[in-house]
């Protein structure tokens, strides 16, 4: 017995449900930036617990049917390569659904923000809302950003591209299920299996899950502040309004007062699991295994997002694989968690790797700010340098 997906995927549906085939999953990958376009050609993997991986390719279809002996749960790990896309890396469960991937990125500070979900709600509604922008459904443009795919019959994607992220202003994205936008009691969103991925130049830099449990038809996923730190929220509460207004209801969110009083606050297991990470991180970079490295801080921050010295990790192993947008990002991060006696030191080295980055890239202004920056933090003679070098490329 079968039924046919929106996508055109035939999944046996007592696999769906788990009672089929031992060991067999079934995934669709589609493209974050065009609507409905299927990706032949994608790798997709299974792992669990750091075992031998099962693999195989997407067809033209961009489906793909993984035979092996893993569990799909929460212990087991999808990832999904192609060049020209970032690598996408996800905890399953994952059988029957459909995946995005983004295209890499050029601009040191674009991003992209991709939401997929499971059968129910039919509709979720991506909504990033920036000052005079609210982007969403009805109004797929703003400043420098797009809604470059949305979906209203399940699974997603939906996607929004911020093409250039302005620096000294605050940006905020949330969830609405918009099928029970009048139902401020259901918890369909928070069943629904969501999940946002975050990408930075061509790198999946964040992933949130939707919180299980939760009364409410919004989830508000997380706010960028001006200096470009992410700052979670994870936050599922019940409105009763039309999409329209959803910019009114996440507007205090933009400011900066707000943030402190909504942070999220971490569990001893998160935090003791994100060190772990953070350890089999240090190890893969002293072997050179960059890309296991980079992965290993990403779970680290992903557990908890206040550890500064994972941040500080991804920024170094970003540079030395010549990841500059990914570790303009880490080191913001860094820069922002900052904390005892050595800060000023630590904030020095961070100014200072966000001016090189601008400098490379030929923004002397900017660089120059962050040169500056660096100075007032700590005297040094390489901010002086630096901070003459990019004057009189100005002038």
């Amino acid at each position: 017995m079968e039924r046919k997906l929106k996508s055109g995927v035939l999944i046996s549906l007592l696999a769906l449900s788990g009672y089929g085939w031992a060991g067999t999953t079934s995934v669709e990958v589609l493209s974050a930036v065009v609507k409905d376009a299927k990706i032949a050609g994608a790798q997709v993997m299974l792992q669990r617990n750091g075992e031998s991986s099962i693999s195989a390719t997407t067809d033209a279809q961009g489906k793909v049917l993984l035979n092996g002996a893993f569990a799909d749960d929460s212990n087991t790990l999808l990832l999904v390569k192609k060049p020209g896309y970032s690598n996408l890396v996800v905890k399953c469960p994952c059988d029957g659904l459909s995946y995005a991937l983004s295209p890499v990125m050029s601009g040191l500070d674009s991003m992209r923000v991709v939401l997929t979900w499971g059968a129910t709600p039919a509709d979720l509604d991506s909504h990033m809302v920036y000052p005079g922008n609210h982007i969403y459904y009805a109004h797929k443009e703003g400043s420098k950003g797009n809604l470059d795919v949305d979906d209203t019959d399940s699974y997603g994607p939906e996607t929004v591209t911020l093409t250039e992220r302005q620096n000294g202003q605050s940006y905020v994205y949330a969830i609405h299920n918009f099928s029970e936008r009048m139902s401020p009691q259901s918890t369909s969103l928070s069943a629904s299996g969501a999940k946002v991925f975050v990408y930075v130049g061509e790198s999946l830099v964040r992933t949130y899950y939707v919180p299980t449990q939760q009364v409410g038809n919004l989830w508000t996923v997380f706010k960028v502040t001006p200096a470009g730190e992410f700052v979670d929220i994870n936050r599922v509460e019940g409105v009763s309004m039309e999409s329209a207004n959803i910019a009114r209801q996440l507007s205090p969110a933009l400011n900066d007062s707000w943030t402190t009083q909504n942070n999220v606050r971490w569990g001893q297991a998160d935090m003791a699991a994100s060190r772990d990470w953070n350890l089999k991180g240090e190890a893969a970079y002293q072997r050179k295994d960059y890309d296991q490295a980079i992965y290993a801080f990403t779970e680290a921050v992903n557990l908890w997002a206040d550890n500064g010295k994972a941040y500080g990790n991804l920024g170094l192993v970003y540079q030395k694989a010549g990841r500059t947008a990914e570790a303009l990002w880490a080191n913001r991060k860094a820069l922002a968690l900052a904390s005892g006696a050595g800060a000023p030191t630590v904030r020095a080295g961070a100014n200072y790797n966000i001016g090189k980055i601008y400098e490379t890239a030929g923004n002397y202004q900017e660089a120059l700010t962050y040169y500056q920056a660096a100075r007032s933090e700590k005297q040094n003679k390489v901010y002086d340098n630096a901070i003459a070098r990019v004057q009189a490329l100005i002038h």
